[in-house]
């Protein structure tokens, strides 16, 4: 844990402002939910919350599942960071937050298929290298809310993803709002 040097004090309510520029660092924003911690020390740790997290053995089983399927690269994130990696791909990628226009796209609940020279084609994490030559990103909604999405990703040149692909796609998101809200 590193120390920011900010203190805050907690009001008569029991309310401590966690202050704009660790919300902008860590991508919270009003209404976000977060999870308490305790721990031996007395410690209090915030972590913002993320209900497909607690999908992430299925997510993981899921994603190796439609991998070995398709053949292609599976990725299922929440709207911060990547939750499951499956096929041709380094698993270092899990916990790696996602890109801006990721996020965006998932905001605005929209599925997106693109080949990399597409406008539309948008990167997965910011330090994404653009070694992907096709894309399906599809918005996992639960209860209303878009929480997450999954993406089938190919480097294969000579592949490009049609009706097929985007159907997978939605049809894994909507399995995996659907378990969300059991």
């Amino acid at each position: 844990m590193k120390a920011t040097g900010i203190v805050r004090r907690i009001d008569d309510l029991g309310r401590v402002v966690v202050p704009k520029e660790i919300r902008r660092t860590l991508r919270i924003r009003e209404g976000d939910p977060l999870e308490i911690f305790t721990d031996r020390e007395g410690e209090i740790i915030l972590k913002k919350y993320s209900p497909i997290g607690e999908l992430g053995q299925f997510s993981k089983q899921y994603a190796d599942s439609l991998a070995q399927t398709t053949g292609h690269i599976i990725i299922i994130t929440d709207k911060d960071q990547i939750i499951s990696v499956a096929g041709q791909i380094k698993k270092d990628m899990i916990t790696r937050g996602i890109s801006r226009e990721l996020e965006e796209a998932i905001n605005e609940r929209e599925s997106i298929i693109a080949g990399k020279d597409d406008k539309n084609f948008i990167r997965i994490t910011n330090d994404d290298d653009g070694e992907y030559t096709y894309q399906v990103i599809a918005p996992i909604i639960s209860e209303g809310d878009a929480i997450g999405s999954v993406i089938i990703l190919t480097k294969d040149a000579k592949t490009k993803f049609g009706d097929t692909e985007v159907k997978l796609a939605n049809t894994a998101a909507s399995f995996l709002g659907r378990q969300m809200e059991q």
